[in-house]
């Protein structure tokens, strides 16, 4: 029998551990990887750019908290991959980015696309490194998926020198079996954390329990309503480049001022609270941080600091659940929620011109469609025609792009929501500047037969830059942001899948209905008025 060789032992351990899907791109250094999959019932999605791997990876890992695994090959694979590490980061979602590269026996000799890959992709991941032996991989690959899924989520990097994955060796050569290495450690909260804690709340009057994007996964969100349910105090999920003003949050921004304690789990002090600053943050107001990572303390000013301990955040959660069962209540937790479902009643007149929706319109739609399949997955993207959709749409099932608010992850999201949830249709509402990073994976979803609904909000600019240029530049100074008012239903239709153009509200509906039925990946290019993000404030009384 032929020994195993370095590849074998990757994919070996991937499947070992749950892995049974990876998403790709093929190149030089992993086609040894290629060919031991063919051996494994991974699944493999082959996609056309290397940064879309990442995003679907952190789109599975998202949805399912299992480790979503993208492969790439080396130098500029590996590069163009990195980049959508940062968005993963953020979101702190468990991926793990196996990267080709140059041979052990040929580093520092001008390899080919030798590059130093762990120390380009460090800074946007939890860990990385570079395997430096056969006998260690199985170790490497279960590491590196440990510390992936462990206390905060986020990516990790490793790469595989191709010759590690050529090489072959007799079995008994090859290590532990890694098993061990991929065990999770759970930090549950002390009961006398707890304690502190729940003390601390007793003595505030408008509390607020604000928890970050790892929080904000359906288990972390229904463990936060058990949460407020059994202590009548507001916990709210925050993972949204826009912060208090995420408009998924209404009008947070006015409640945020008057709470006397907060109460971070698992929730950095960073831009999306203005950094606990007046006027932002009340002065007078305390902190409780409980957090897997003991240096986000450190953010908080000791003088503001109450209570301060090192856990994980859903056990967290649950352990407060427990505790504070039998809170008193206060009118704190109606005034809070009312603040933050609140929408202007003057949308429901907002109307675009003749030609184009407005995006409330668009949203209705989507609405509409998605109360009709209530299975269904809500996807948001861009800059400003991304904010629209998360104010107004509601779905069993969303992923936005994130607190690192870069775009462009929507359509491979897509695709890997609609492997994850192949019931319902997944729908993912992006801009048009949005749409140019990865239209080619129309491409990736038609070859693999994974059809959603790409609702493009074209309004023919880089519209959240050229709002920028408006506010703080004046009009006579807004240029170079705008683009051509194109036919990407078009583009979807080269490529395989349905398309078609929307000029009308009237026409939106039975327009998603048809994409729907396509069974096809589609693309409703939806011409809209350029507007900037809502910015969600309640009219002042008097």
């Amino acid at each position: 029998m032929a020994h195993p060789r370095g590849a074998d032992i990757v994919v070996e351990t991937l499947e070992r551990l749950g892995v049974t899907r990876v998403f790709t791109l093929s190149g030089n250094h992993i086609m040894p990887i290629f060919d031991a999959l063919l051996s494994t019932g991974i699944g493999v999605v082959h996609v056309r750019q290397e940064a879309a791997c990442v995003h679907m990876a952190d789109a599975w890992g998202r949805l399912t908290g299992e480790v979503g695994i993208a492969l790439v090959t080396g130098g500029q694979g590996h590069t163009n991959a990195a980049a959508a590490l940062f968005t993963a980061l953020a979101a702190e979602s468990p991926v793990l980015l196996l990267s080709g590269h140059a041979g052990v026996s040929e580093a520092g000799r001008g390899a080919f696309q030798e590059l130093a890959q762990a120390d380009i992709a460090r800074p946007m991941t939890k860990a990385s490194w570079t395997a430096t032996s056969v006998e260690t991989l199985a170790d490497d690959i279960a590491r590196a998926m440990r510390i992936a899924r462990e206390g905060r989520p986020g990516p990790v990097h490793l790469s595989l020198p191709v010759d590690l994955l050529e090489a072959t060796f007799a079995p008994a050569e090859a290590g532990s079996s890694g098993d061990s290495e991929a065990e999770i450690r759970v930090t549950e909260p002390g009961d006398d954390l707890v304690e502190a804690v729940a003390a601390e709340l007793a003595r505030a009057e408008r509390p607020l329990i604000l928890c970050g994007p790892a929080a904000c996964g359906a288990r972390g969100r229904a463990l936060m309503s058990a949460l407020e349910e059994a202590s009548g105090i507001p916990v709210i999920g925050m993972e949204s480049p826009r912060g208090l003003n995420d408009p998924s949050l209404g009008a947070f921004a006015e409640i945020l001022p008057r709470a006397d304690c907060l109460v971070l789990v698992g929730k950095p002090l960073d831009f999306t609270l203005k950094f606990g600053d007046a006027p932002a943050v009340a002065p007078g107001c305390g902190f409780v941080v409980v957090d897997p990572d003991p240096a986000l303390v450190a953010r908080v000013d000791p003088a503001r600091l109450a209570v301060s301990g090192t856990a994980d955040s859903l056990p967290m959660l649950a352990a407060l659940t427990r505790r504070l069962a039998d809170r008193p209540r206060s009118a704190w937790r109606a005034e809070a929620r009312a603040a933050v479902d609140y929408r202007p009643a003057g949308w429901a007149d907002l109307r675009g011109a003749e030609g184009r929706l407005h995006p409330v319109e668009l949203c209705r739609g989507v609405a509409a469609f998605l109360d009709r399949h209530p299975d269904g997955t809500l996807i948001c993207d861009g800059g400003e025609i991304g904010q629209w959709p998360q104010a107004l749409v509601r779905a069993r099932h969303r992923l936005v792009n994130g607190v690192s608010g870069t775009i462009g992850a929507s359509l491979p999201f897509a695709i890997a929501s609609r492997i994850l949830n192949p019931a319902g249709p997944v729908v993912a509402v992006l801009g048009d500047g949005t749409f140019g990073f990865h239209m080619a994976e129309f491409d990736t979803a038609v070859r693999y037969g994974l059809p959603f609904i790409a609702v493009v909000g074209n309004d023919a600019r880089w519209n959240a830059e050229y709002q920028i240029q408006l506010r703080q530049y004046g009009p006579e100074r807004a240029r170079h942001c705008d683009l051509l008012g194109s036919r990407y239903d078009r583009v979807a239709t080269a490529l395989g899948g349905h398309g078609a153009l929307v000029t009308s509200a009237d026409a939106l509906p039975q327009a998603l209905e048809a994409a729907h039925a396509s069974g096809l990946p589609a693309c409703l290019n939806v011409m809209i008025e350029s507007v900037p993000a809502p910015m969600i404030r309640r009219p002042q009384a008097g």
